[in-house]
């Protein structure tokens, strides 16, 4: 069993950077792969980068370049660093974790809470 807790959020100016957090219980997180979604207003959940547990990393094509997926396996926690931030980058972010990396809602068998991100111009 693993649980999730996201933190980081808040409200940043357009071009601005925030980092936020996911915190992991249980011992094995280690041997995880993890990811990062994002819920917008009035779309679906969509998926943003992960991060395999040897940290191999993969991004949608919308934040390559500009999101950074980083693991500390000793704290069991994952982040997104996000720099040059954008308005349509607002939404909830979701961290999530399962045994195998994947893109899709359903390839994560555990999820954290999510945390508000809103960029403002």
């Amino acid at each position: 069993q693993v649980q999730l807790v996201e933190s980081g959020g808040g409200l940043v100016q357009v071009g601005g950077s925030l980092r936020l957090s996911c915190a992991a219980s249980g011992r094995t997180f280690s041997t995880y792969a993890a990811g990062w979604f994002r819920q917008r207003p009035g779309k679906e959940r969509e998926f943003v980068g992960g991060i395999s547990w040897s940290s191999m990393t993969y991004y949608a094509d919308s934040v390559k370049g500009r999101f950074t997926i980083s693991r500390d396996n000793a704290k069991n926690t994952v982040y997104l660093q996000m720099n040059s931030l954008k308005p349509e980058d607002t939404a909830v972010y979701y961290c999530a974790a399962d045994r195998n990396l994947g893109r899709r809602d359903s390839e994560f068998g555990y999820w954290g809470q999510g945390t508000q991100v809103t960029v403002s111009s």
